[in-house]
């Protein structure tokens, strides 16, 4: 599925307008209109920011079910926690994780 569609569909699904995607992501409107008037692909910082804003991951966006939202309530926490960490400190982390 191409991604704008894909992006499409969550707004949809969410009652979403371009202006409230582009609120969410903290992206410029002219961003996210310019990517469906002009076909313009997101890029990957973009479609990033996106699944942010829908508190989803990259993998979710891209999979083929119709419920990305399954996610607990702790882990978008986590996910956003996670990607604000130093290589160092995922690393670290994971062993601790791996321990316990």
């Amino acid at each position: 599925m191409e991604a704008q569609k894909r992006i499409r569909q969550l707004m949809e699904k969410r009652g979403w307008t371009d202006y409230r995607l582009a609120k969410e992501a903290n992206l410029s409107h002219s961003t996210v209109t310019n990517m469906f008037n002009r076909n313009n692909a997101p890029t990957l910082p973009t479609l990033e920011a996106v699944c942010r804003a829908f508190s989803i991951t990259l993998s979710q966006f891209f999979a083929e079910w119709d419920d990305p939202s399954e996610l607990t309530e702790e882990q978008p926490v986590l996910f956003a926690l996670w990607s604000t960490l130093t290589d160092e400190q995922k690393r670290l982390l994971l062993e601790l994780m791996n321990t316990m």
